[in-house]
């Protein structure tokens, strides 16, 4: 399903006195230079921030088990989450597991079930399993005392469900804008994007609404349609939608894929109808081959968020939820921009944790007792 959204300027005070001040082309102006600042502050290497007081993690979690669950084992970025969490748990004396699954709600509750029935300490839903669907396996694993978590599900403008001990929380809708504010930045105020989401994981309107809401606010000179594309569909809808919307509308001159694994749907589409020059992708997770992309000249951005440091935000949160300490409801986890100058610096061919600096790895060692 296409949905074209009619252009809006932004509301309330703040911006009607900005119309009243300024003119068409000196608000274009303005909010064009609003971008550009945004843009350029994702563009600094970031720095560990402690997400609490520090403690002692091998005390409080040695022998525990916590199953973790990707909305899909095969997409890369959730499932090498998983995999950096095991890597880093393993010194600190505990066990996390993968339950495989191919994003079938009842692989889903298959996995709650065996959490309760094998005495694990924690179960995360990862990156889209929406607890919603799994309401009498959660209830059953909490009787039994397993701690039911998710992580970079919720948007931090969205309340998580009420069933979950712990959620640890995603600004999607700061992704979003930041998305926006890069095409708008990279065009002077005129795009003209395709948005590709997938409704059925949790935090998509949030994250689109932060697409559209910076759209909408760029005035006349920015336009966008949007597509829903369910993860079982994405090798059957994403590239057939997009060469339609191409074709059909030869002013586009963006898709914005928000989970960055779509690109891999969008190519061939811009290839087929010889797009690829006067389409750009910009987009959203810093999956390795969708870097690569950026250095063949494929991809124009993608912003990123470290596996390694992902993975020990969502331990951080969860250690301290088993540990009955108090556990924040976000990830303490930065978004850089990867784009043709930079790309590089992520390897070649890139790899999840380059790129971004290592200043996390020595942090969390030191915030829990590891050094």
């Amino acid at each position: 399903m296409k949905i074209t959204t009619k252009r809006l300027l932004a509301t309330g005070p703040a911006a009607l006195l900005g119309a009243t001040l300024l003119s068409g082309t000196a608000f274009a102006d303005t909010h064009v230079d609003a971008a550009k600042a945004m843009v350029e502050k994702y563009r600094t290497l970031p720095e560990f921030q402690a997400p609490g007081d520090p403690f002692d993690a091998k005390s409080c979690m040695a022998g525990k088990k916590i199953m973790v669950m990707p909305v899909s084992s095969a997409n890369p970025f959730n499932k090498n989450i998983v995999q950096s969490m095991a890597e880093v748990a393993a010194p600190m004396g505990f066990e996390v597991v993968e339950w495989e699954n191919q994003a079938v709600p009842t692989q889903w509750a298959q996995g709650v079930e065996h959490a309760t029935n094998n005495d694990f300490d924690a179960v995360v839903l990862l990156g889209g399993v929406n607890p919603a669907l799994l309401g009498p396996q959660i209830a059953a694993a909490k009787a039994a005392g397993v701690s039911v978590q998710t992580a970079h599900l919720d948007d931090t403008t969205q309340e998580p469900d009420p069933s979950v001990d712990l959620a640890m929380r995603v600004p999607y809708h700061e992704v979003g804008e930041l998305l926006a504010n890069w095409t708008i930045a990279q065009t002077d105020g005129k795009v003209n994007a395709v948005i590709l989401g997938s409704d059925e994981i949790v935090p998509t309107p949030a994250f689109v609404k932060g697409i559209t809401d910076a759209l909408d606010a760029c005035g006349e000179g920015c336009k966008y349609s949007y597509i829903n594309a369910p993860v079982p569909e994405w090798s059957t809808k994403i590239q057939t939608s997009v060469q339609s919307a191409v074709i059909a509308d030869p002013t586009i001159n963006y898709v914005i894929p928000i989970y960055d694994s779509m690109s891999q749907f969008v190519l061939p589409a811009l290839t087929i109808t010889g797009r690829s020059a006067d389409v750009k992708i910009a987009t959203f997770n810093g999956t390795p081959f969708v870097i690569d992309e950026i250095q063949k000249g494929n991809v124009e951005m993608d912003i990123g968020e470290s596996i390694g440091w992902v993975a020990r935000s969502i331990l951080d949160g969860s250690m301290r939820e088993l540990c009955g300490m108090d556990a924040k409801n976000e990830l303490y986890v930065p978004f850089f921009i990867f784009d043709k100058d930079n790309a590089a610096s992520a390897g070649t061919p890139a790899e999840f944790d380059k790129g971004y600096g290592d200043s996390y790895i020595a942090g969390y060692n030191k915030l829990w007792g590891l050094e």
